[in-house]
């Protein structure tokens, strides 16, 4: 595999890659389906990582079926996420911060690509206390297809005015490294989600415990 300095643009994930907010959105959803009345033992809410909010409405309704009330679901997990960060905040991942550092360095662009919609990536961000550092934002809210579509990726190629075959993707779920690879990117895999989905390792170009271990890996020739 090429070395980071050779790609001419980095691509990150939000959620689980860039930021520990899936299990903020997991404790929200179980707790509101809780209250609502719903059982959450046997239910993988894991299994929804890296889906577009749509597709986990539309998960959750299969699990409990029409006597569900979306939108008691939605007002909710919404209060419920909001008193969650707001008392224990939303943690960096390990070696993001290094990364981009590294990547400014090198003066390598770079964007954000989240299936999240624009308004809740940026209330990530500012929580985190990083969105400055996301100048190029591409939201799930902004595209035809969320993934595992490419779309979301061609379209921050086409922002960051490079090619997809030139730009290396930093994704850490099963539809973010389907929709890298489908798109024509390089692609890392860093799982948010141990172990790690088989399928993913069979078509990523490298797998990493984290973003530190990538720069230690790939910032220089072997």
């Amino acid at each position: 595999m090429k070395t980071l300095t050779e790609f001419s643009a980095f691509i990150f994930d939000m959620d689980g890659l860039v930021l520990d907010t899936e299990p903020t959105y997991y404790a929200a959803w179980k707790a509101a389906v809780s209250q609502m009345g719903f059982p959450t033992e046997g239910y993988s809410f894991s299994q929804l990582s890296g889906q577009q909010y749509k597709v986990v409405e539309a998960q959750i309704t299969a699990w409990y079926g029409d006597s569900f009330n979306l939108a008691t679901f939605r007002q909710l997990g919404k209060q419920l996420w909001r008193d969650h960060i707001k008392s224990y905040g939303i943690s960096i991942k390990p070696g993001v911060v290094e990364m981009l550092d590294f990547a400014d360095s090198h003066h390598i662009p770079y964007c954000l690509a989240t299936n999240s919609y624009r308004i809740n990536a940026e209330e990530c961000l500012t929580v985190s206390g990083i969105k400055r550092r996301f100048p190029i934002i591409i939201s799930g809210d902004e595209v035809a297809r969320p993934k595992p579509a490419p779309d979301i990726f061609l379209k921050a190629a086409a922002q960051l005015q490079v090619t997809i075959a030139d730009c290396l993707v930093f994704e850490d779920s099963p539809a973010g490294t389907s929709a890298a690879v489908a798109a024509g990117a390089t692609c890392v895999y860093v799982p948010s989600l141990l172990p790690a989905d088989p399928y993913s390792l069979t078509i990523v170009d490298f797998k990493a415990d984290n973003l530190l271990q990538v720069l230690q890996s790939l910032s220089s020739p072997c």
